[in-house]
């Protein structure tokens, strides 16, 4: 009980000392807290690359949909090096990856990916994360040290399933930028797309042609996370976004054709989730 005091006492204390660093657009959530108790956001003014998909991607739809890095860049001043394209899997990171490091080096503070709707739109097998075998490797616990035969997990790294995929793309991402930070973001709930005839996207209560829902795919990113070291936003969750609600369609692009993409207004909400879950990121060390 009186280390929960203390705790409250201290949250209180410290909560208004939060951030600053927004232009005046975003800034006006803040006014309210005095200048002198007031930090810095940790991104404000970084460098960041983004590999992604459409909904990152620049060209897709043009000025009609704001992307919501545009966002960060009018509230922290960050600078943006977008590398999504759209239709892309998580077979395009290490690409992606590359391009970043060739075109900005040094220049990139952090990466951010959002990858993985069009993996399970394309029905890549979600796969397992290691192959495992024996082997001999030398131990000792209170005794000579000996050989002895143990099982050993090697990661798999192949563009044919899913878990593969981000092996091989975090792994070339680590090596690439080893003091980086790196930030993964979970797929968004998916709903009814048709961009032509040979091109329709059933809702996520369908599952694809490999037997699978969303959920394995958006449950994958966050393995991911633990296994390879990077921090996960569930972007699932935490946006609050779900076209499968036909009140929530305000934030998509049409209700009509297109229930998969975020409009203006649900880029916004996913930028405004983004900022606050960054406050709790370093982004160098």
């Amino acid at each position: 009980m009186k280390n929960k005091k203390q705790f409250v006492f201290i949250f209180f204390i410290f909560f208004p000392v939060f951030l600053w660093g927004q232009s005046n657009t975003g800034a006006t959530e803040f006014a309210n807290i005095p200048n002198n108790s007031s930090i810095q956001h940790p991104w404000f003014g970084k460098r960041i690359g983004y590999i992604g998909d459409s909904i990152t991607d620049p060209k897709s739809y043009g000025d009609k949909i704001r992307k919501y890095w545009s966002f960060l860049e009018e509230w922290l001043n960050t600078t943006s090096y977008v590398y999504g394209i759209s239709g892309r899997q998580w077979n395009d990171v290490p690409r992606q990856a590359e391009l970043l490091k060739q075109e900005h080096a040094e220049e990139v503070d952090a990466i951010i990916v959002f990858m993985g709707t069009n993996d399970f739109n394309a029905s890549i097998p979600v796969g397992e994360w290691f192959t495992e075998k024996e082997e001999q490797v030398m131990a000792a616990r209170g005794e000579t040290k000996k050989l002895v035969t143990r099982k050993q997990r090697t990661p798999i790294m192949s563009t044919e399933t899913y878990k593969g995929r981000i092996n091989m793309g975090i792994s070339q991402l680590k090596k690439l930028f080893p003091d980086k930070q790196i930030v993964l973001l979970t797929p968004l709930h998916r709903s009814f797309a048709e961009f032509g005839e040979k091109n329709v996207q059933p809702d996520e209560s369908y599952q694809n042609n490999c037997g699978e829902y969303i959920d394995a795919y958006i449950q994958a990113i966050k393995e991911a996370g633990n296994l390879w070291g990077i921090p996960v936003i569930d972007f699932n969750a935490l946006t609050g976004l779900n076209p499968m609600v036909e009140e929530q369609l305000i934030y998509f692009n049409d209700a009509g054709f297109d229930r998969l993409h975020p409009s203006t207004e649900g880029q916004q909400r996913m930028a405004r989730t983004l900022m606050y879950q960054l406050l709790t990121l370093p982004v160098t060390y």
